[in-house]
């Protein structure tokens, strides 16, 4: 068949590759703008634009799907298009110019956490199964019908960077095979099944720890915010990111919530059941350090409780 995929983060880059390894002809990919990154603000391509320049595909620019970008689409021809993590709704008329519409590789087990940031959800919420559901795009939110889906336990300890690269890896061979089955013919859909949950972009308030809050929840906030948009607390009125964190052993102390406390070498801090461990840090203006040099960088007055 002919592709149109339309994707811009690194998770979409596996998917991609996958396509332009198979035996369908991808005619052109759709990827926003180039964006300012780092401290120069400097103007730098897409993951998914870079790969695609790497693979010889056409590249369409775009942070809109416009009446432009449709009448470029429609041009080409296509008889599918396929997006994943692009970052934009796909309407009229350009939902129905491919023959056979548009699927979507979506990171979670829909219908739970449709929206921009599922796998971020799964940790805050500390679900026990996540996966990737592929389904027909159509005009309400992630409520298509699921040709398939991959379901996995959740690592007890990963970040949200950790799952997305893993569930972007294994959901590109599950795309693929959709792909194989509706130019087959044989592709079947199921209706979506059970209530829908929904997860919607996280903003530096997500990043707040709430100390207060079962350690459980406390962990599953950290891990479910990294790498982006980052966790972070505030003590003696600076703020301190905090990059990676563990369960305290058994007989750690017992601080109050958002109070530390230096144990066997290692920092605990309080929440509102077990202690946790802070593994590695970064004080404003300074790189990432471990958690024990920052403690022992901090005068007397410095050792307040986090807010």
């Amino acid at each position: 068949m002919r592709l149109v995929f339309a994707g811009t983060p690194a998770p979409a880059v596996p998917s991609l590759r996958r396509l332009a390894a198979s035996a369908h002809d991808i005619v052109a990919v759709i990827t926003r703008h180039d964006a300012p990154l780092g401290r120069r603000r400097v103007l730098t391509p897409s993951p998914v634009a870079l790969a695609a320049e790497e693979l010889g595909i056409d590249v369409i620019r775009a942070d809109r799907l416009d009446a432009g970008v449709s009448e470029r689409v429609a041009a080409l021809a296509p008889d599918l298009g396929v997006i994943v993590a692009y970052g934009g709704l796909v309407r009229e008329p350009l939902l129905s110019t491919p023959a056979h519409g548009w699927i979507n590789l979506h990171f979670s087990l829909l219908p739970r956490w449709r929206g921009a940031a599922p796998v971020q959800h799964t940790l805050i919420a500390g679900d026990s199964r996540t996966g990737a559901s592929v389904f027909q795009l159509v005009a309400e939110l992630d409520a298509g019908d699921v040709f398939g889906e991959i379901s996995r336990d959740v690592p007890e300890a990963a970040t949200a960077g950790d799952l997305l690269e893993t569930l972007a890896d294994e959901g590109a061979g599950l795309l693929s095979d959709v792909v194989d089955e509706i130019a087959r013919g044989t592709a079947e859909a199921r209706p979506q099944q059970g209530a829908a949950t929904y997860a919607a972009k996280l903003g530096d308030e997500d990043g707040r720890i709430r100390w207060h809050e079962p350690a459980a929840a406390v962990l599953g906030r950290i891990r479910g915010v990294t790498p982006e948009p980052g966790a972070h607390t505030t003590i003696g009125g600076a703020r301190l990111k905090v990059l990676a964190v563990a369960a305290a052993p058994e007989d750690a102390p017992v601080p109050a919530p958002g109070a530390f406390a230096l144990h066997a070498r290692q920092v605990i801090a309080g929440t509102g059941t077990t202690p946790i461990v802070l593994e590695t840090v970064q004080p404003a203006g300074k790189g990432p350090m471990r958690a024990a040099d920052w403690w022992r960088g901090l005068r007397d007055a410095d050792v307040v409780a986090a807010s």
